[in-house]
């Protein structure tokens, strides 16, 4: 099944991929919460309330992230996407679904083995999601932000305006 192809970005995914980028960096720029948590059950120590409240922001606003995400995703292939930019190079299209790709593989990677720590304990998981992914993820958002901005700056294109006032 061909997903449908429009000329801008939905209302309803433009408001979902803003609120999912400042989820996403609220969590990427206040860890503290769940990095003393995590801290404290390393060694053995047992957190205050406020410390185990404090990493529950992390954590509510990771699921919030999930469920946004599956959202997000159900409105992509019903609403479908933007047609390409004729005015970009076929190997930067080509990064541009890559880094679309691993930017959707992350937001739920992320929050799963968040959770997969979080909740049930499993160590490599959080090593994985605080070591591993958060770097790729910044990558990845740098690369999505340079990308936006090339259009916008360099091809001059409508990208930018599509996700933003449509």
């Amino acid at each position: 099944m061909q997903k449908p192809s429009t000329k801008d970005y939905s209302l309803s995914q433009r408001a979902l991929h803003w609120t999912v980028a400042l989820l996403i960096f609220f969590n990427l720029l206040f860890p503290d919460g769940m990095n003393i948590w995590h801290r404290l059950m390393r060694r053995g120590e047992v957190p205050t309330p406020e410390q185990i409240a404090s990493a529950n922001i992390h954590a509510y606003v990771g699921i919030a992230i999930l469920l946004l995400a599956v959202v997000r995703l159900g409105l992509r292939f019903v609403n479908g996407v933007p047609v390409e930019v004729a005015e970009e190079p076929a190997i930067f299209r080509l990064a541009a679904k890559l880094a679309h790709a691993g930017l959707y593989i992350l937001i739920f990677a992320m929050p799963l083995t968040g959770i997969a720590a979080y909740y049930f304990g499993v160590n490599p998981a959080g090593s994985l999601h605080a070591d591993i992914l958060k770097i790729i993820l910044w990558a990845l958002i740098a690369a999505h932000v340079a990308g936006a901005l090339a259009h916008q700056f360099y091809w001059k294109s409508n990208v930018l305006r599509r996700m933003t006032l449509g």
